[in-house]
């Protein structure tokens, strides 16, 4: 664990206070919780398990949470942090207990180029004069982090760093070579500014995987992966983490786990040029473009359901829409919605070049709203139309699918 970089401060914005005794007593008791959870937060950065614990309750009542704090110390500890602090944004006091509202700010060295922010809620108790940590949980229904699951195990390769639970460190190492093997064609596809680095968390299992996501099982099952992210154009965009679904990766061949860790390693290269101006049949079909590229498989076996469909009469009548893209409805629309994407990206390369490929996602997403972006990089990018596009895209999938 790094230490806390210069500059940086532990808490900040106590606001939304709610106590007893008058605002002497309110005053002193946020100003006691700021200390003991900046405390917290520095015993995370220097690797201090005896300072973690110590900020936990004392005596014998409270051995459960000092047992607990020391296990959340141990699960963390592989995780190489540069950054840990706490702002509180509410401390809501009932006598000798409070509840805080926060939010967590951390960042791993050498990937996060600004921290990844999310809202926790902690209890606190008051013994001998002092505040103390009883319990740090996600707040509401936001997810939980990955060392909140179990001892964490990191491996690092040439361009990732993969964070297990419940894996084998034989079984990350592969991970990290399939990640340092996707980095490169990423970046010969992609080029840009990005700087070339993964983080890949596996859970132990896809109920895992959804409560990093804070989502519900139910709708990841069958997907291999996902890459979570802030979208934008700043830059700054310092949460991306690929997010396996260990269920559904481990039944593929290792064809698939290639171009799955591909594909989402290209979310994260395109991620500061992808905006809500982005269609997701392009930025999912670009994502496909850059995972199949070079593998020399044909349109009908990487796109067997929209093949069917053309093979049928069924060619669609327009790209498919987002909802289009939803995890949890019919498998076979998802199938085809994907490949309706890859063959649309394929196509910009073929005809127009892979260089135009690249300068029409960029230009796509350099616009602010959804409306006109599309329209706008089809004839600035390509000079051509969306009628024409699309009739072009249509005689594409008969050409290449039948």
């Amino acid at each position: 664990m790094g230490l806390l970089l210069a500059g940086l401060t532990g808490l900040a914005g106590l606001t939304g206070l709610v106590g007893c005794g008058g605002s002497a007593g309110t005053d002193a008791a946020s100003a006691e919780v700021r200390q003991v959870l900046d405390r917290r937060a520095a015993a995370v950065r220097d690797g201090s398990e005896k300072a973690f614990v110590a900020t936990a309750p004392p005596g014998s009542v409270a051995a459960a949470e000092r047992a607990g704090a020391r296990t959340e110390f141990r699960n963390l500890r592989a995780v190489p942090l540069t950054d840990w602090s706490y702002r509180v944004t509410g401390l809501h006091r009932s006598g000798d207990r409070a509840t805080a509202d926060a939010e967590l700010r951390y960042r791993i060295d050498g990937y996060d180029r600004a921290p990844v922010v999310t809202p926790r809620t902690l209890s606190l108790v008051r013994a001998g004069g002092r505040w103390y940590v009883s319990a740090d949980r996600p707040a509401g229904d936001a997810s939980r982090q990955l060392w909140e699951q179990g001892p964490v195990l990191a491996v690092r390769g040439e361009h990732s760093l993969v964070l297990g639970v419940g894996q084998s460190r034989g079984t990350l190492r592969g991970y990290a070579d399939l990640a340092d093997r996707a980095v490169p064609a990423v970046r010969e596809a992609w080029g840009g500014k990005w700087p070339g680095k993964v983080v890949v968390l596996v859970p132990k299992s896809l109920e895992g995987m959804a409560e990093l996501l804070g989502a519900p099982a139910s709708g990841y099952r069958g997907i291999a992966a996902v890459t979570t992210g802030e979208a934008g154009g700043s830059g700054k965009a310092p949460a991306d983490r690929i997010i396996v679904n260990p269920d559904a990766y481990g039944v593929l061949g290792s064809f698939g786990r290639q171009v799955v860790l591909t594909h989402e390693t290209t979310h994260v290269a395109t991620r500061a040029s992808t905006s809500a101006a982005t269609p997701l049949w392009l930025s999912e079909g670009y994502a496909d473009w850059v995972g199949y590229l070079g593998t020399g498989r044909t349109a009908p076996q990487v796109a067997p359901e929209l093949t069917r469909a053309v093979l049928d009469g069924r060619v669609p009548d327009a790209l498919p829409k987002d909802g289009d893209f939803g995890f949890g409805g019919d498998a076979a629309k998802l199938a085809r919605a994907y490949e309706s994407g890859w063959l649309a990206c394929r196509m910009i390369a073929e005809r127009w070049g892979e260089v135009r490929l690249g300068e029409f996602y960029r230009t796509v997403g350099a616009h602010e709203k959804r409306a006109g972006a599309v329209e706008a990089g089809l004839r600035e990018v390509l000079d051509t139309s969306p009628e024409e596009f699309t009739a072009l895209w249509q005689t594409y999938l008969r050409d290449r699918l039948v």
